[in-house]
């Protein structure tokens, strides 16, 4: 195989009540890259399509290039020479994971494009090398359910332990960006580093019953653990309008609203497509209540990851 296109999904973080060790996939939005095998030995960024410019084209200071470096270091081939294309589908900084989609797309490409060395949930730590790169921090919840699909879980990061999750059928789930911008590393410097032993208590029975109502599957259950009262708190005051947009998607019938990720999108899970459209119209209009445009994207939970597409 001389070239090859790969597609991989954005994703929720967080959900709500499980920071850093909840994620989960969606169809769409994502990002896309192609592969061509080229003679000469090295991972070269041929051209980025989408980022208006903002993104570094050198291979080991962006996420897609660094984590198939990375790859055909594990693997002892750096002698295998390709060209990057990185198509940019979703915003930057949005808090849909996009550093991580590219990452995903970028190494689950690399081992497709040389025979599937190495099984799909052993190119996670490679992916997740370009998470460290974009934002500083190694962290697996978007990288997890871009690269398994699905509803995962990070039990563990020393050992790395990522669990993937069955999700009910027919769920939804509701985007929501705004066209404002939340750096990660800001987002990660707000945050407090002790919790009261109160409210460690209450998130531990919320991920404990979000997880329980995932697999039941109980969506009384899912609406009433996807409460963060450790996060979202503090994250929220980052997001304008955020009090009203969650109370627009709960008043429309969504079983939980938070934040994606570090933000400044929103997401809110849903029992059918009708609901997850409805509650999107209702987000973005609490937010165009303050003059904020948004985008809005509507998807069932994504269980492949990435795919080729060419």
């Amino acid at each position: 195989m001389e070239k090859i296109s790969v597609f991989a999904p954005a994703t929720v973080a967080n959900v709500a009540c499980g920071f850093d060790i909840f994620g989960f996939a969606v169809d769409s939005p994502g990002d896309v890259v192609e592969l061509t095998r080229r003679d000469t030995p090295g991972v070269r960024i041929t051209d980025i399509i989408g980022d208006g410019g903002r993104l570094p084209r050198e291979a080991a200071r962006n996420t897609a290039g660094i984590s198939i470096q990375r790859f055909l270091q594990h693997i002892d081939r750096t002698d295998i020479g390709v060209d990057v294309l990185l198509t940019k589908q979703m915003p930057l900084g949005s808090g849909l994971g996009s550093s991580a989609a590219s990452a995903v797309a970028g190494v689950f490409a690399i081992n497709e494009l040389l025979g599937r060395p190495l099984q799909t949930i052993e190119l996670l730590p490679f992916a997740m090398e370009g998470e460290r790169i974009a934002c500083g921090s190694a962290h697996a919840d978007n990288v997890g359910p871009s690269l398994l699909g699905g509803f995962v879980v990070v039990r563990s990061y020393s050992p790395l332990d990522v669990i993937k999750l069955d999700t009910p059928a027919g769920m939804f789930a509701t985007l929501v960006h705004p066209d404002i911008e939340v750096n990660t590393k800001d987002a990660r410097f707000i945050l407090k580093n002790e919790v009261s032993l109160k409210n460690a208590i209450t998130q531990m029975g919320n991920v404990a019953g979000l997880v329980a109502g995932l697999l039941k599957p109980d969506y009384d259950l899912i609406s009433r653990s996807m409460v963060d009262v450790i996060i979202e708190p503090v994250r929220s005051i980052l997001i304008p309008q955020f009090g009203e947009v969650k109370q627009a998607a709960l008043d429309s019938g969504a079983l939980g609203c938070s934040i994606s990720g570090s933000g400044p999108s929103m997401f809110a899970l849903c029992r059918d497509l009708a609901t997850a459209e409805r509650v999107g119209q209702a987000m973005q209009q609490a937010f165009l209540a303050v003059g904020i445009t948004s985008e809005a994207y509507v998807s069932e939970i994504n269980r492949q990851g990435p795919r080729v597409i060419g």
